[in-house]
């Protein structure tokens, strides 16, 4: 088997199980079993579970932060006279959408693993992402900020991560919340469509009150 392609499987199996299972109730043997590697290939191409726990998360994390980072280019390249935060969330999930096509990802399932990112104590993965990707993060949330001026920065903040989780809620249970739609009132809505009617609403969050 090739390198490459036992990195893959490796990453392809820990991306469905810690998604599934959650990163402390995944062991490692279950991991190698569903990619049918042995144990070692885990070591030697990973060192340990924290580091292949970053590498799930960098391989979506790299494109996806090349992407955003694009669109903000062609963003401030359009020389808004005020921000918007409708544009800049658009934005936001039109690179996420592009990159869970490009790596072959369901949406859902990475919002899964952010989920899980946030409520299982997993320092190493927090502080690893912040050395790698905190750059982009920082540009889009003060560009975000921008939009709001006059709002404090403790306001700005929980009303961000009030808007992130609803995102990451909504996203990581949309099957589930598709279903019951389906099953009530016999109508269906597609992740896109959804995600349409979501913007306006994380919008509303963040200006509520403003």
């Amino acid at each position: 088997m090739a390198q490459n392609e036992t990195v893959d499987r490796i990453l392809n199996a820990a991306t469905i199980l810690f998604a599934e299972r959650g990163f402390a109730e995944t062991s490692l043997r279950t991991i190698t079993g569903m990619a049918d590697v042995n144990l070692a290939s885990v070591n030697y191409h990973f060192g340990s579970k924290k580091e292949l726990i970053q590498a799930v998360f960098t391989r979506f994390m790299t494109p996806f932060c090349k992407e955003l980072d694009r669109r903000l280019d062609d963003y401030e390249h359009a020389g808004q006279q005020s921000p918007n935060p409708d544009v800049l969330l658009r934005h936001l999930f039109a690179a996420f959408k592009a990159v869970t096509e490009e790596i072959n990802e369901p949406p859902q399932r990475f919002m899964k693993l952010l989920g899980l990112a946030y409520s299982q104590s997993q320092e190493h993965l927090r502080l690893s992402i912040i050395e790698q990707f905190g750059g982009t993060y920082t540009r889009f949330t003060h560009a975000l900020k921008g939009s709001l001026p006059e709002m404090s920065n403790v306001t700005f903040y929980w009303r961000l991560y009030f808007m992130l989780g609803a995102a990451v809620f909504t996203l990581s249970s949309y099957d589930s919340i598709r279903g019951i739609l389906n099953a009530d009132y016999h109508e269906d809505t597609a992740l896109d469509a959804a995600i349409e009617l979501m913007i306006p609403s994380l919008v509303g969050m963040l200006n509520v009150g403003d």
